[in-house]
């Protein structure tokens, strides 16, 4: 299980991998035949370390989301074009969506990418007032953001605990330093979309709204009806929902046998909900759920299992030959997928530990954090 620290300066890479995966694999890959003048949105690009020629794109807008997958033609360029009106921003991602880049859409103003994939956070755009405001707080938050991504691949790559300790400590101090300017050019320019892009980028905690609350506020009315702000005054409302102390939201779906789950299925008793994807990673020994399943009775305990997998016939098959009996509910008809959503998970595992009068008391991804917790309120 990660340390502190590290899942600290984790967390915003955590939710756009996330992100990629379930737009990835829940949507229709599709192949847009966008004619030349006539497309409403184009991206072209020329990026260096662009080491898999296939590049998705996942188009936003407050209507949902549509994916596109397009081939380099040529090393490192490409060009992606969108004729559907109404989106509002792209996600590119590249490697095997192992780095993403946002670009702010605006009809028929193309929008043009350079830069190396080493430093994705330092990828400038060019197209869009917007696109072109980043650009230039990125360039100025330079140093930072490359030290950053260098400070990653060396805690990777790091097999001592020591030295990674010490990089980890060293990465916290570069995103606090870049959270601070954050802060700064929000303060000073309360009026600008770039800076609503900021908080999202920076202050989307899954477990603390304060300070996102603080900045929302002190932006200017006139932004009110900028999309990015209803979407972070609606996560800040998911956040609020699952925080420590809330009574857990309940849900209604069926697990892989077909049977009705519903919060009211264990009354009065402890619930664990754990969210993890897909399986075979919910058995990951550092969440500790085998020891935890054989100590606690289902009197005691009830275990709730949420997974990304979506052959619910595979999943049986490999329940049936394991010794503990699981109640496991799959992406079956999206229901994984609304429950990552209702419970606001941002980063897999995640487990929530709800007490027997439907409290949130815990939510953690540390396993030996979930253990202590359980035998100090289970006796």
């Amino acid at each position: 299980m990660l340390p502190l620290a590290r899942k600290i300066t984790q967390k915003w890479e955590q939710r756009y991998k996330m992100k990629a995966n379930i737009f990835i694999t829940s949507a229709l890959l599709m192949l847009l035949t966008a004619c030349g003048q006539k497309a409403m949105y184009r991206i072209e690009g020329k990026l260096g370390n662009l080491n898999n020629p296939v590049v998705y794109a996942v188009f936003e807008s407050e209507d949902g989301h549509r994916v596109d997958t397009v081939t380099c033609k040529k090393a490192g360029q490409f060009k992606i074009e969108e004729n559907q009106p109404g989106f509002q921003q792209a996600t590119l991602f590249f490697n095997d969506r192992r780095a993403w880049f946002t670009v702010y859409l605006e009809p028929k103003i193309q929008v043009s990418l350079r830069g190396d994939l080493r430093y994705p956070e330092l990828i400038q755009a060019k197209g869009g007032e917007l696109n072109e405001t980043l650009s230039d707080i990125r360039k100025k938050e330079a140093g930072l953001l490359k030290e950053k991504a260098d400070l990653s691949r060396q805690m990777d790559a790091t097999p001592s605990p020591d030295l990674s300790g010490e990089t980890m400590t060293k990465l916290a101090n570069v995103r606090h330093q870049l959270e601070e300017g954050a802060i700064q050019y929000i303060q000073k320019h309360p009026e600008e979309p770039a800076s609503v892009v900021l908080l999202k980028a920076y202050f989307s905690d899954p477990d603390n709204t304060h300070r996102l609350d603080e900045l929302l506020a002190a932006l200017n009315p006139k932004l009110k009806d900028f999309y990015l702000v209803k979407d972070l005054e609606q996560y800040s409302a998911r956040v609020k929902r699952t925080a420590l102390g809330a009574k857990a939201p309940d849900f209604d779906v069926k697990n892989v046998y077909g049977k009705a789950v519903s919060l009211d299925s264990f009354p009065h008793k402890y619930v664990l909900l754990t969210f993890s994807a897909p399986w075979c990673e919910i058995r990951n020994p550092e969440l500790y759920l085998n020891d935890i399943r054989k100590k606690y009775s289902a009197k005691q305990l009830a275990n709730l299992l949420v997974s990304l997998d979506t052959d619910s016939k595979a999943v049986r098959k490999i329940l049936d030959k394991d010794s503990l009996r699981w109640n496991l509910v799959t992406d079956s008809a999206g229901q994984a997928t609304r429950l990552l959503d209702l419970y606001n998970v941002s980063s897999l595992p995640r487990s929530f530990l709800i007490d027997d009068k439907g409290k949130i008391i815990l939510k953690t991804s540390n396993g030996m954090e979930l253990k202590q917790t359980l035998e100090e309120v289970i006796k």
